[in-house]
């Protein structure tokens, strides 16, 4: 779809919040990880397709610029968020509420007075290898993201993907529970990476990152196999 026509549609977002108490935060690749499983829950979801609920919505988002925002919530912010239409998605310990999408200033009042800015997160442990034949979503290494803007960025490369799967693709990655891993790119490999054919998340440019920066490569089995073998060599 042309970058025209995505600006002049209805502008929609798809709004996430992530449950960071000030205890027990989540670490920071399971957090981008269950955002990323979150967005591709949604896109699976019953309500969210054919004559569904929340397909309205979710055709208006996916026909404009598909935006995401991430806030965070704790305590009685978090219930409020969570009686809102939406599924929660747990990871390891992280949570991530997933709703459906709202218009860029039509967002609900319980979520809209939720801290957007400054989401940061750290991995406290060694990030585990990543499981042959996962899907991966690998971060561009020379970009600084707050945790925050990396699950949005992490979300946008899972449905790029989904986009490019066939239904029985789909369907495999679904029975998997949306098994994936968030991995920041060895920095040799990126540019490989990024030219590979595989779908690339590229910015806007709203926060954080100047406009039409590569954000994300998304490495799925299924899609990697369609492509030339030498350019993984």
């Amino acid at each position: 779809m042309r970058a025209s026509f995505r600006d002049e549609a209805p502008q929609y977002v798809l709004p996430l919040v992530v449950r960071i108490e000030k205890a027990e935060p989540p670490a920071r690749t399971d957090a981008l990880e269950t955002a990323a499983r979150a967005v591709l829950v949604l896109l699976a979801d019953e309500r969210a397709r054919g004559e569904g609920e929340w397909a309205e919505e979710v055709r208006a988002w996916q026909d404009a610029r598909i935006r995401k925002v991430v806030r965070r919530a704790r305590g009685a912010e978090w219930r409020k968020a969570a009686a809102l239409p939406g599924i929660t998605v747990p990871g390891e310990r992280a949570e991530v509420r997933v709703f459906p999408p709202v218009p860029l200033d039509g967002w609900p009042k319980e979520l809209a007075k939720l801290q957007v800015s400054g989401t940061d997160l750290d991995d406290p442990e060694p990030v585990p290898p990543v499981p042959a034949q996962r899907p991966v979503l690998w971060l561009n290494p020379d970009l600084g993201m707050s945790a925050g803007k990396a699950m949005a960025q992490a979300g946008h490369g899972a449905q790029l993907a989904w986009w490019e799967l066939t239904g029985a693709e789909r369907a495999a990655w679904r029975e998997s529970g949306f098994a994936l891993a968030v991995r920041t790119a060895p920095r040799e490999r990126w540019e490989q990476l990024s030219a590979s054919g595989l779908p690339v998340v590229r910015d806007a440019g709203f926060t954080e990152i100047a406009p039409g920066s590569c954000t994300v490569v998304a490495d799925h089995p299924a899609l990697r196999a369609r492509l030339e073998p030498q350019m993984f060599l």
